[in-house]
Order: C-alpha cells, then sequence, then structure tokens
C-alpha cells in the first residue's frame, strides 16, 4: 500500500499555514499556530487517531482567532483529502462515542466525497480561554468542505466547556481512524455501489 501523507500549504493575506498528514502513523504531532487551545484539540485528534500531525500557521491572531481557526480547518481537511487518495479500500465509515468526566460525545463520519456538517452542539461558555466555542464550528465546516466528507458531532451531555471541547475532539480523532482504516476483506474495492466516491 502506498504511503498515505500528504503536505499542504496554503497562503492568503490573513494567514500562512503548512500542514503535513500522516493518516498510518503514531500519533506525532508538533504544532505552533498561536491558538494554545485549538493545538490541545488538534494533539487529540493525533493522538486519538493514531495520525502523525504537523501544523504550523502564523496569522492575524492580533484581530481575533477565527481566520486562524478557520484556515487551518481547510488546510487539514485538503492535506486529508490529498492523503486518503481515491478512497478505495478504506472502511469509509467511523464512529466514536468519547467521555470525559460528565461529558459525552459522538463524532459519525463518512468519507463519502459529499461535504457536509451537522453539529448539534450547546457549549456551556461562549469562551475556552480566550477561544471563541463558536470557531469550533468553523474549523469543523471547514474541515468538511475540503476534505469531502460528511461529519455528525453531538455533544450527549456536558457542563464543562472544555471537555465538551475535548470530548468532541478525541471522538473525532478515533472516528478518523476507524473510517480510514483499510478494510482486510476489501483492500482494493470502492466502498461504494456506484463505483466512486
Amino acid at each position: 500500500m502506498a504511503e498515505r501523507v500528504a503536505k499542504v500549504s496554503r497562503n492568503t493575506l490573513e494567514t500562512q499555514i503548512k500542514v503535513s498528514v500522516n493518516i498510518d502513523g503514531t500519533g506525532q504531532f508538533k504544532a505552533d499556530t498561536g491558538v494554545p487551545f485549538l493545538e490541545h484539540m488538534m494533539e487529540q485528534i493525533s493522538r486519538h487517531g493514531l495520525i502523525d500531525l504537523d501544523i504550523h500557521c502564523v496569522g492575524d491572531t492580533h484581530i481575533d482567532d477565527h481566520h486562524t481557526v478557520e484556515d487551518i480547518g481547510i488546510t487539514l481537511g485538503q492535506a486529508f483529502k490529498e492523503a486518503v487518495g481515491d478512497r478505495k479500500g478504506i472502511m469509509r465509515y467511523g464512529h466514536a462515542y468519547c467521555p470525559l468526566d460528565e461529558a459525552l460525545s459522538r463524532v459519525v463520519i463518512d468519507f463519502s466525497g459529499r461535504p457536509g456538517l451537522h453539529m448539534d452542539v450547546e457549549f456551556t461558555r461562549a469562551n475556552i480561554g480566550k477561544l471563541d466555542t463558536q470557531l469550533f464550528w468553523e474549523f469543523f465546516q471547514g474541515f468538511v468542505n475540503h476534505a469531502g466528507v460528511t461529519l455528525h458531532i453531538d455533544n450527549i451531555k456536558g457542563f464543562n466547556a472544555h471537555h465538551q471541547a475535548e470530548t468532541i475532539f478525541k471522538a473525532f480523532g478515533r472516528a478518523l481512524r476507524f473510517a480510514l482504516e483499510i478494510d482486510a476483506r476489501a483492500a482494493d474495492v470502492m466502498p461504494s455501489t456506484k463505483g466512486c466516491l
């Protein structure tokens, strides 16, 4: 099997981003984004998805974190799309429930080729540290649009906003891992009756 890796750069007047992804990694993680809590969340994806991630961003965080968070989602989605390739042989669907103390979240993903985000999360605080919790939606919207996936995110319970976010990102990492596993029984088969994704 070919290595499932990608390196993507994205440069705008608002952000300059470099992302490196190895889908079949061991959970190695490096980041320098100027948004510490986002880095903490990206590490959850890496560790729980067993995906090697290296993310560097210089963004206009002197304005706010919006462009940085959204554009990292976009660039990460582009990197995953490139690394996955034609999607032949993958399990395609992945899901996970992850708890953290009182919080519980469920994430379901389909590498369908069709972007769609359904996110049912009511954060109990508007900010975690200085990060606006609305920006998590922007991150995931950027990811699904550019990775070509359908993603359902539900925070089932939780009153600590940090725990809510962390369970979402842990479950997202686990769901990615399961969806991108190679199906030993159908390693050369496109996981669709249409013959393409």
